[in-house]
This record gives C-alpha cells, sequence and structure tokens, in this order.
C-alpha cells in the first residue's frame, strides 16, 4: 500500500491507483459499472459473483472484468405498415386466388388462414340448369373480402375488356385484375394486346392492376396507360418454380410511381419472402397454396413469409462482404 492510502492495480489493461481496502464490488461501482451484471478474474482466478462484496482488492492485483456486449442500435417499435391501390387501403400485401380448391369450404379456410384482405375472382357463366347451386359468395363475403375480378382464360383484348364490363355490371368493380394470355402452353402475357386493353379500361373509368411480362420498360408503359398496379410474373403461371430473374423485378420495383406485386410462379414460402425482400407491394398467389398438400397450413405460411420479407426490406439488409466479418467486437477482447 502506497502511503497516500492507495494501492496500484490493473484494471483490463490499464494501470489505476485505487483506494486501499475496497471490495470488488466497490471498486466496480466507483468505475460506474454494476456488478451483478459482470465477471471478474483475479490474478488469473474468477471470482464468484457472490463474493464480489468480500473480496479485498490488493496491491499488484490484476483484475479482468467482462459483461455481455452486443452490437447495433435499438430502433422504433415496428409500426402498422399498409398500402395502398387506387385509393384502397389494405394491411394484408398477400392476394390468393381462388381456383383449383377442393371445395368453396376449403377455400374458405385458406383465405381466412393467409389473413388475405383480397381474392381475385373468375367472371363464368351462372349455372342455369341449377341455380341453386353454391357460389363462391356463400362461402367468401364480397363485404369483408375485396372481390377483384380478373380475366383468367382471355386470349385478346377484346374479350377481356368485355368479360370486365360484365364484372362491373354484376358487382360495381372497377378494380380489376387484367391479364391477356399470349398462348395456352406458357400462358405468358401478350404485351401488345394488355397494353390495348389497359388504356380502353382505363378510359372507361376502370382501375386495373395489371399482369404483365418482367420487363421494365413494359412496366413503365403500362403505368403511362392508366394501370394502378403493375404485376410482373416470377415464372409461368402455375409453374411453382419461384421468382425467376431478381434484377428485372428489382428494376420494375425502383421504376414504378405505383404499387408492383409479383404475379404468377410462386411455389414455396421462401419464394414470397424473396418477392417481398426485392421491394415489391405485395404478391399474389393461388396454385401455390390451393395444390399444397396441405393448403391450410401453406396459407398460413405464406402469411408468415410476406410479413418476414416485408419486414426484412424495410429493415435494410446488411452489405455482401467478399470475406469474414467477427460478429462480436474484438476491442475489449482479454
Amino acid at each position: 500500500m502506497h502511503i497516500d492510502g492507495t494501492v496500484s492495480i490493473t484494471v483490463n489493461g490499464e494501470h489505476k491507483r485505487v483506494t486501499a481496502g475496497l471490495t470488488i464490488a466497490q471498486l466496480a461501482e466507483e468505475l460506474g459499472l454494476v456488478p451483478a451484471k459482470l465477471a471478474v478474474e483475479r490474478n488469473l482466478e474468477v471470482v464468484p459473483r457472490s463474493t464480489l462484496d468480500q473480496v479485498i482488492v490488493e496491491d499488484g492485483d490484476e483484475l479482468e472484468i467482462v459483461h455481455f456486449v452486443g452490437g447495433g442500435d435499438h430502433g422504433k417499435p415496428v409500426d402498422e405498415d399498409t398500402w395502398s391501390v387506387a385509393g384502397k387501403t389494405f394491411r394484408s400485401r398477400l392476394i390468393v386466388g381462388t381456383g383449383k380448391y377442393k371445395d368453396f369450404e376449403q377455400n374458405a379456410a385458406a383465405v381466412a388462414a393467409s389473413g388475405a384482405e383480397i381474392v381475385t375472382v373468375a367472371v363464368r357463366r351462372v349455372n342455369v340448369s341449377d341455380p341453386n347451386a353454391p357460389m363462391l359468395t356463400d362461402y367468401i363475403d364480397p363485404k369483408k373480402i375485396t372481390y377483384l375480378p380478373n380475366t383468367a382464360g382471355c386470349f385478346d383484348a377484346e374479350s377481356a375488356i368485355r368479360t370486365l364490363r360484365l364484372a362491373r355490371e354484376a358487382g360495381g368493380w372497377e378494380l380489376v385484375k387484367l391479364e391477356v394470355l399470349g398462348e395456352a402452353r406458357t400462358l405468358y402475357p401478350d404485351m401488345v394486346e394488355t397494353l390495348r386493353a389497359t388504356e380502353i379500361l382505363a378510359n372507361e373509368g376502370f382501375k386495373p392492376m395489371v399482369y404483365c411480362v418482367d420487363d421494365p420498360i413494359a412496366a413503365k408503359r403500362l403505368e403511362d396507360a392508366g394501370a394502378v398496379a403493375i404485376m410482373p410474373l416470377g415464372a409461368p403461371i402455375g409453374s411453382g418454380l419461384g421468382i425467376q430473374n431478381q434484377v428485372t423485378i428489382r428494376l420494375i420495383v425502383e421504376g414504378a410511381k405505383v404499387p408492383v406485386l409479383v404475379d404468377a410462379g410462386v411455389g414455396s414460402a421462401s419464394d414470397a419472402a424473396i418477392g417481398m425482400e426485392l421491394g415489391c407491394d405485395g404478391i399474389l398467389m393461388n396454385t401455390a397454396i390451393a395444390e399444397a398438400k396441405d393448403p391450410i397450413l401453406m396459407a398460413a405460411a405464406m402469411k408468415a413469409a410476406v410479413e418476414a420479407g416485408r419486414l426484412s426490406y424495410r429493415a435494410g439488409r446488411m452489405a455482401k462482404r467478399r470475406y469474414a466479418d467477427p460478429s462480436s467486437p474484438l476491442a475489449g477482447l482479454i
């Protein structure tokens, strides 16, 4: 002990002179630390935390004081995240179809599990031979779930326009999904006919969400023609191949002033998450859920994937690096 009543010690590699007779707990408090949150090594031997208020610091002691550290700042709580199309706002970013299910009951259960607020519906002839046959509206209430009439099966602009005119007459729908197919094998969109139909429908007061190729130039032309949402395919309809060209989907997102939703090709939950991580506003799917071995469970998986992908996009992906980077800081290493 020195004549001034102090002792010389080393704390985490730094020389210090402290008042003689201090316990390790008192020393920690003088350093602005909370003893209960620390682990202490004294002269290469671990000091049990229960004895920190009993062990006296002696001259020449070498102490290592450690605690747990983490990285990153605390962000604000995750707020409610919504999206809007044609003046309507939705919470769910998952849109589901209503085809290929075993029955209407299964379809309704899948919609409920998915959390979807929009379902696509095909416009088909009424079964006049059995007017009492069950209808989709008996199971999925259009007052609670937004119906999005589509033009599935149309191969020219005229038939698509005719279909949607009937849909508007039947239910007053102006927000519609337009798809004009080029041929039956690939079900790829015919962009010439799609663009023509978009212009006509927009001029008639429709608000078309348009299925299209994954081409940034075509997407911009559709937007200029009056499309209220751009819906590029991820892969051929019903293929389940996942998003085949992430580059062009991202370019469409970056260049669009209207919502962008991946439409077609999703097969698994990871496909849906990828689409959302690219910055898309939503995902539309049918076969991925309807043809799953357990459609209800898959609907729930897709709901979670879309939500996770959106959160990941909002959070901002870490930068990719060529080499390793330690998760724990090297500063303070004992």
